[in-house]
């Protein structure tokens, strides 16, 4: 099981899962986010990598609001800024992780990829090791396949590698970063603003790999 956005991470993440010959059932959420050309990436990458079945599910949280990527009140930042960011969406790798456990348990999937990172990110708490290790956790206790013994395991490769690290990997594994997208505001044909905290975080990390940036900015 492989939670898929349509962003350069979990593109990545996905290639590693099918390097390791697992066969690939890859989620994506609809949660209310400002754009739809993220899941119109993810079923490219889902196409391109060869998973064995992509679905999307939707969850609203817009219905939430206190993200700048759910309420379209609140501005996008495009500098950087001390703290949590306003692009932070409330509970959302929990939300998202929940809904991946739910649909690895039926499937009899012992396997979760995410690709999280706490290195080159903009400091969101469901991002860290102590929070894939508490999930995880709660993956043994809370399932039937769990306290039965089929364990499900929450994996995130990406956790201590850098974005230029991330990029070379997936280079390596045959990810064709094109079809991806990362920008929190990019427009209706996918093309990335270059300002916010994502574009800056990729664009850093193509120049850092020595990699072509093939972005398509706005």
């Amino acid at each position: 099981m492989v939670l898929l956005s349509g962003g350069l991470d979990s593109a990545t993440v996905l290639a590693m899962a099918r390097d390791a010959e697992f066969d690939c059932y890859a989620l994506s959420v609809d949660y209310g986010q400002r754009h739809a050309v993220e899941l119109a990436a993810a079923r490219r990458v889902a196409e391109a990598l060869g998973a064995t079945e992509h679905r999307i599910m939707a969850v609203d949280f817009a219905h939430i609001g206190g993200s700048a990527l759910t309420d379209r009140s609140i501005a996008v930042p495009t500098a950087a800024s001390e703290g949590i960011p306003s692009t932070y969406v409330p509970a959302r790798n929990t939300i998202m992780l929940s809904l991946a456990l739910a649909w690895a348990e039926v499937l009899q999937a012992h396997d979760i990829y995410l690709g999280v990172n706490s290195v080159d990110y903009s400091g969101y708490p469901d991002c860290r090791p102590e929070f894939i290790a508490a999930f995880d956790r709660l993956a043994r206790l809370a399932t039937k396949a769990g306290v039965e013994g089929a364990e499900i395991t929450v994996r995130a490769p990406l956790m201590q590698l850098s974005k230029a690290q991330i990029i070379r990997h997936g280079v390596a594994l045959g990810v064709d970063y094109s079809l991806t997208v990362s920008c929190y505001q990019a427009d209706s044909a996918g093309r990335a603003c270059g300002r916010c905290d994502s574009c800056r975080l990729r664009r850093e990390g193509f120049v850092a790999a020595g990699v072509a940036d093939t972005t398509r900015y706005a």
